[in-house]
């Protein structure tokens, strides 16, 4: 039995500073999770992918991550996504500043 497609956003890393990042509609890199385009066709969601490792000279380690639709954006399923979008955890700096 087929495992029903489940809604996705396109992630990577950003080349020189290591920020985690998400591809939007606009074909941009975001470091703001609620602007990464939200993926729910599977052939589309390939495609994206695609075209964000194209993006050599940007990013590393592009890939999908299952995301959750929610009023405010897209909401990561998994710990490890939840704790990409915290940023760092070896120092408070960044995404991390206004969590003190």
């Amino acid at each position: 039995m087929a495992q029903s497609f489940t809604p996705k956003v396109v992630t990577a890393n950003a080349l020189l500073e290591g920020d985690v990042v998400y591809l939007t509609d606009q074909d941009q890199w975001s470091r703001d999770h609620a602007e990464a385009e939200v993926l729910t066709d599977e052939a589309h969601a390939q495609l994206r992918l695609i075209e964000g490792s194209s993006h050599v000279h940007e990013v590393v380690g592009v890939y999908l991550a299952d995301v959750k639709i929610t009023k405010s954006g897209p909401a990561p399923v998994h710990f490890r996504e939840t704790f990409r979008t915290r940023g760092p955890s070896n120092y408070p700096h960044g995404k991390q500043t206004g969590a003190l």
